[in-house]
């Protein structure tokens, strides 16, 4: 191994190394460093030429399974992004493959997810103006771009982002997202065609032209949902929405609905997806590379809270820098064979993990039984009524709420009910892309306000002999002429002029002259420009007055941070940095030792 330097990115070289011993033993140097270097980006390749025929059982009923699952699901949510059916298959077939070599996760599967398609249709609409050839050209140019904002996100290591938005704000972003697909199904259930740019407007429409709805497809629709409303109440974990699928087939084909006026999905090309350079329209980029930023960040937090549900329920651990390169490379293999940008999605991960699914192979199984099903099945799925796939959507979206989260978020917090709440109306009323980067905006304007007024106290002499604060400890006692601060944030442009108020503020309250501001520094991991004018100007103004302003903890980071910025402080150093709050209380008795006096042990309790 000697001379066999990896990427610097990829903190876990050990075990890329051993992973690729043991399926390559005989390679050069080089073709090692190749072999690693392709390991590094694909974790799944060890695991896959290391497959074990063990495991075929398993993994191939838990991809037959997923595919029962996926087939009619794919094309419901081609649908509802606006493509034809074969575009949700598409979407699937090469993606889940792609995803079994990049991804980190054993048990995710991905694919179309109704939150993706509903911001696709959502994005793209105003901008093809009715002309579907364009909308395709464009939809493929947002994947390749939401692919390539993963890649660079994976590379820049972002995966903590999939933490910025919270249980709350995911709550209202999703339930709102599921609403606003139900609404817009109601129109495919009776045959009337929805008006509306809203959530309202729709709604609205829906009522006025009830009336008018079309007699058979209302029976054939009203038949599904009470055939889905029964299976799954008997059949739980069964793939119902295939059963309802094929019913529906029958039904059109024994029936002749299309000769009844009711709407079918069509021809579907008996075809495998070609890889093919999509054709770019950039004079929309300008539209096109937002919406693809924000598509990425949805798709990558919504993937990433399946997979880690998954991985911690089968123990082990996912990486998020190396998910958003999975979901890059699946989203660009996803626009090379015309499809649509897809995420994890969470039902048909349950059934894969439910149905046994051992290794990623079971996701190979689950595209190549999607691809089989295509190509032998294309004719009869032509008479599958487009209110067969609005029943669908309709129950795999009412999966999709949480009800339930809004009164547990009522009874914790009052503040993040309110978040959830305001994310689930934002998304109804405005649509589900501004509505999305409400939430984006709220997450954002939380994290910020929490910094810029973090949390803050003031610490008082307990009985051990050390400081605690007076807000939590109440045995502890301030000392006289000593406020000892604590700030429980970095100290950054934000939150600096803050700082400054708080003790200015805590100096001006206090009872008796106060000669020493001691900042607990333990907690501030940072400090900037500003932070570091502020501190010596405080410095400067408390020095005038006769106050000593002095830190405990991190005393050497403080010093790098003065040294950085070429700040001095006034008076002996030996007096204003301290390694401890112990240090600098040792420093205070050798200059006040009348004013300091360790509080008594309370008294045991009688019994």
């Amino acid at each position: 191994m000697t001379g066999c330097r990896l990427p610097a990115p990829w903190s876990a070289r050990n075990t890329v190394i051993n992973k690729t011993k043991d399926f390559m033993p005989r390679f050069t140097h080089r073709s090692l460093r190749v072999a690693v270097l392709l390991a590094s980006w694909a974790p799944g390749l060890p695991e896959l030429l290391r497959y074990s025929r063990i495991n075929v059982r398993a993994d191939l009923i838990a991809g037959v399974s997923v595919a029962t699952v996926a087939l009619p699901v794919c094309i419901a949510y081609a649908q509802l992004a606006g493509f034809s059916p074969v575009v949700g298959l598409y979407s699937a077939i090469l993606p889940m493959m792609a995803y079994a070599l990049f991804g980190s996760s054993r048990q995710l599967i991905v694919g179309p997810d109704a939150a993706t398609c509903a911001m696709i249709a959502a994005t793209l609409a105003p901008l093809a103006q009715g002309d579907p050839e364009r909308y395709h050209a464009l939809a493929i140019s947002l994947t390749l771009f939401t692919g390539l904002f993963c890649l660079l996100a994976g590379k820049l290591r972002l995966g903590f982002l999939a933490d910025l938005l919270s249980r709350p704000i995911l709550t209202g972003l999703l339930n709102g997202v599921a609403i606003t697909i139900i609404v817009g199904q109601l129109g495919k259930l009776t045959g009337v065609t929805l008006v509306g740019r809203d959530v309202v407007g729709q709604a609205i429409s829906f009522v006025r032209q009830l009336p008018d709805a079309h007699v058979p497809t209302v029976l054939v629709a009203t038949g599904l949902i009470v055939l889905y409303v029964v299976l799954r109440k008997v059949w739980r974990n069964g793939p119902v929405a295939l059963v309802v699928a094929v019913a529906a087939v029958l039904v059109s084909m024994v029936f002749h609905l299309e000769s009844r006026q009711v709407i079918t999905i069509g021809d579907i090309p008996s075809s495998v997806p070609r890889l093919h350079w999509p054709a770019l329209p950039h004079e929309d980029w300008g539209d096109i590379i937002p919406s693809a930023a924000l598509l990425a960040f949805i798709s990558f937090s919504s993937g990433m809270l399946t997979a880690r549900s998954f991985a911690a329920k089968n123990g082990y651990q996912v990486d998020g820098n190396q998910e958003f390169i999975a979901f890059g490379v699946v989203d660009i293999v996803s626009a090379l064979s015309q499809g649509f940008a897809v995420t994890g999605a969470d039902s048909r991960t349950a059934v894969n993990d439910a149905a046994g699914g051992r290794t990623r192979m079971a996701q190979v199984f689950a595209a190549l039984a999607i691809l089989l099903a295509l190509l032998l099945f294309a004719t009869p799925m032509a008479a599958l009524p487009t209110a067969a796939l609005a029943v669908i959507l309709i129950f795999s979206s009412w999966g999709l709420t949480d009800w339930r989260a809004y009164i547990s978020l009522y009874r914790m917090s009052r503040a993040e009910f309110a978040i959830a709440l305001g994310t689930f109306l934002a998304v109804l009323i405005v649509g589900v892309m501004p509505g999305i980067l409400f939430a984006i905006a709220i997450a954002l304007l939380r994290f910020l306000g929490q910094v810029a007024r973090p949390s803050n106290y003031v610490l008082g002499l307990a009985e051990d002999g050390d400081f605690h604060g007076l807000m939590f400890y109440p045995t502890a006692q301030s000392v006289p002429g000593l406020i000892v601060y604590r700030f429980e944030a970095p100290l950054i442009f934000f939150n600096a002029g803050y700082f400054r108020q708080r003790i200015e503020q805590l100096i001006e309250a206090a009872t008796e002259p106060v000669q020493w501001v001691l900042i607990d520094s333990h907690v501030i991991s940072m400090v900037d420009l500003t932070g570091a004018l502020t501190i010596m100007e405080l410095d400067s103004n408390l020095h005038a007055r006769g106050i000593n302003l002095a830190f405990c903890g991190h005393r050497y980071l403080i010093e790098q941070w003065l040294e950085a910025h070429h700040i001095e402080l006034k008076g002996p150093r030996e007096l204003k940095l301290f390694n401890t709050r112990r240090t600098a209380l040792a420093a205070w008795r050798q200059l006040h030792p009348a004013t300091v006096s360790t509080p008594p042990a309370p008294a045991p309790a009688h019994e």
